[in-house]
């Protein structure tokens, strides 16, 4: 099998012809891109980090005695309530977030309160807070035009910035607009099947996102295409690097990262022809942030200076590795591996209908497995099929 990374002066001008019917598709990215409000949308890194590191350095935490907040309903605005804590002259404004995050802590229904006059909402939330058997919570407080309340934790909890996680794909990524390998992605053409990496960051096509509650961040290094073998018509099958990354610094979510090859990507931002995805998270425990400096960090800058051969060398062994060479091996090889009679059928015609013959090797059954998945309307038997898939290239490699 022929195995180069094409040189990207060559091709990058018009774009790259990709064949996206193999692999899986993920639609994570497409999902923030289709919610995200243009002030959630960046145009570069840089831009980014500035607006996420600015709100870190107006910020604050504290670990402060819950019996000991006061909650106030104003009487001029009947909607708005306002917390004091001690220490404090300035009363401080929680966010719709941090509402409900205190509400949880004291084991109140924060839909149900939110419903209510302020001075009711007020006077269920004192209880609370008095009565509570959480003795201590973690504040986040944000000073701008007033001073925020953007999150309420328990005291345990161990925040990592956004800032830190931008930072971080900035020391790989430069300003994440092509003046580094990795940049924000170009698009794919349905109509002529080819991938342009060379489009305008817009607020339509950027991936780089951030609101007051999170920060996502997707970038390829799709100027440097991998070839990894031929099609059915004798053209390279190539792929891309990508990562997305994703981090709460109020506890929305966990911090994570994927790392992938993939073939394209389309305007609505959906990830086409996706192989070798892994993922890892981080929660927000005790010593997360210690986590970050030595597992998610380093993870981060391994795959962006990482050689590719590796997963050339996987996907030729696939290739190579032949499994079945009668109709009678073939169902055997999937029935014996959990697949049901009308999946081992769709996966077979699934690789005859794309390479005009029936499964041989590993690396053909792979791709019939994950077409099948991607017609899966329910989640779960989705998940189920491309993890199957995934532990088939894992025994190969």
């Amino acid at each position: 099998m022929n195995t180069q990374i094409v040189d990207a002066s060559r091709n990058a001008s018009f774009g790259y012809r990709v064949d996206v019917s193999r692999g899986e598709r993920i639609g994570r990215v497409s999902s923030e891109w289709f919610c995200r409000p243009a002030d959630e949308r960046y145009l570069s890194l840089n831009e980014l980090a500035c607006t996420v590191r600015d709100r870190a350095d107006r910020s604050r935490t504290r670990v402060v005695e819950s019996a000991l907040i006061h909650v106030e309903a104003n009487r001029a605005d009947p909607e708005r309530l306002a917390l004091m804590l001690p220490g404090l002259d300035t009363p401080l404004a929680p966010t719709h977030w941090s509402f409900g995050q205190l509400a949880s802590q004291v084991g109140a229904p924060a839909t149900y309160l939110r419903q209510l006059p302020a001075a009711l909402a007020a006077i269920n939330l004192q209880y609370g807070l008095t009565d509570n058997r959480v003795e201590q919570i973690k504040t986040l407080e944000t000073e701008g035009s007033r001073i925020e309340l953007r999150a309420v934790t328990g005291p345990d909890y161990g925040r990592i910035y956004d800032h830190e996680l931008v930072e971080a794909v900035q020391r790989i990524a430069g300003n994440g607009t092509g003046d580094t390998r990795w940049k924000v992605p170009g698009a794919l053409d349905w109509s002529s099947g080819i991938y342009n990496p060379r489009v305008d960051i817009s607020k339509d096509t950027t991936t780089l996102y951030a609101s007051d509650r999170d920060v996502f961040l997707f970038l390829v290094d799709d100027l440097n295409p991998i070839e990894a073998g031929r099609l059915r018509d004798g053209s390279p099958d190539l792929y891309f690097r990508g990562f997305y990354c994703w981090n709460s610094e109020v506890g929305a979510k966990t911090l994570g990262m994927a790392s992938f090859y993939l073939r394209a990507v389309c305007q609505n931002r959906n990830l086409w022809g996706v192989e070798d995805f892994e993922e890892m998270t981080i929660r927000h425990s005790k010593y997360a942030a210690s986590r970050f400096a030595h597992e998610a960090a380093p993870a981060l800058l391994n795959f962006a200076d990482s050689s590719p051969m590796p997963f050339v060398n996987g996907i030729k062994a696939a290739r190579e590795r032949i499994v079945a060479r009668s109709d009678e091996d073939r169902t055997e090889f999937l029935r014996r591996r959990g697949f049901s009679k009308a999946e081992t059928g769709k996966v077979i015609e699934a690789v005859l209908a794309e390479e005009g013959r029936p499964p041989e090797s590993i690396f053909d059954f792979v791709q019939g497995i994950t077409a099948v998945a991607r017609d899966r309307p329910h989640q779960d038997v989705r998940l189920d099929m491309e993890a199957k898939a995934k532990k088939l290239l894992d025994r190969v490699a």
